[in-house]
């Protein structure tokens, strides 16, 4: 959705590592594109993306997500999966205060809400969590730089081994409630985060095969991915 738009560091990337894990495995994959005032019905999809962006694009498209909110519930209630990263994370929840102190309204699916940071402040760096996907734990690896901190957050995502996440003292990182996955993780995410594309991809397929399992999925042997994870977390956590 908006990837005119909301595609901030790379965020359009996420896509892309889906797109490649899936035709090496032999799964059909469309990507379609979804802009202001383009029609589409949102409950055909089997996954949901949202990027992010800064609050000049936010504040444009909002009217636009905004009339979208009943068909984006449809969606959801039939077990579309939800990608959100920064603003689309934040503009799921009640509202977000932007840097100039406007307020801007929420789909207002979840009690949580962002205020911004005081004085300009903002998270910004490396950050690793760690986290459980359910049942699969693994350290997500990514990079943050948001003024928003996200507050009332009752499902996060993870626990915070390095960086800020959510919020300056909070500790955790993210949303993750099994129907939408919501993180500030940039990099863009999954290229550094395999295991979490290839459960991105489950969780997706499970719209119509609702038996699918991470097992199901053929394994994609690459050594080069899994070396380079290991020398972040390595070098992060020093």
């Amino acid at each position: 959705m908006y990837h005119d738009f909301m595609d901030l560091y790379g965020d359009k990337g996420n896509m892309m590592v889906l797109k490649k894990r899936c035709e090496d495995r032999g799964i059909e994959f469309i990507l379609d594109t979804c802009g202001i005032g383009e029609e589409r019905d949102l409950s055909t999809y089997d996954l949901i993306f949202l990027g992010g962006g800064a609050d000049k694009e936010q504040i444009n498209l909002i009217p636009d997500l905004l009339s979208r909110k009943e068909n984006i519930q449809k969606a959801m209630d039939e077990k579309t999966f939800v990608l959100l990263i920064c603003g689309g994370y934040q503009l799921f929840g009640q509202y977000y205060i932007a840097a100039d102190n406007s307020k801007i309204e929420g789909l207002q699916f979840y009690d949580y809400y962002t205020d911004t940071g005081k004085e300009g402040s903002r998270c910004i760096g490396n950050i690793i969590i760690d986290a459980n996907l359910d049942g699969l734990q693994t350290k997500i690896i990514g990079f943050e730089n948001h003024g928003g901190q996200t507050l009332h957050v009752k499902s996060p995502l993870g626990k915070v081994l390095v960086g800020y996440g959510n919020s300056f003292e909070g500790g955790y990182e993210g949303f993750y409630d099994g129907h939408i996955l919501g993180t500030y993780l940039h990099g863009p995410l999954l290229p550094k985060n395999p295991d979490v594309a290839d459960f991105v991809i489950m969780k997706s397929l499970q719209k119509h095969h609702p038996e699918f399992k991470m097992e199901d999925l053929m394994p994609l042997e690459n050594e080069f991915d899994k070396n380079a994870r290991q020398v972040l977390i390595q070098r992060l956590m020093k």
